[in-house]
């Protein structure tokens, strides 16, 4: 992979990890929010999807772990 591919992947897979993080913290103070639900549900769609596995070796599952332990 070249660079410019890789840092578009990296770029990619670090906007989603941002916005996990932050759909987290905004479950932690609202945890009935329906637009925060759906985010985490898309972006865990997104991190055990075929996509995502073409860009990073990163293990999806540890992953949302980890992004867990560290919002709780």
């Amino acid at each position: 992979m070249n660079d410019t591919y890789e840092r578009l992947a990296n770029a990619i897979i670090l906007q989603a990890v941002k916005d996990y993080r932050n759909t987290l913290k905004r479950l932690k103070k609202h945890p009935r929010s329906e637009t925060a639900l759906y985010t985490k549900r898309e972006v865990e769609r997104f991190f055990r999807s075929d996509w995502y596995t073409s860009l990073t070796t990163v293990d999806p599952e540890m992953l949302i772990l980890k992004l867990n332990e560290e919002v709780i």
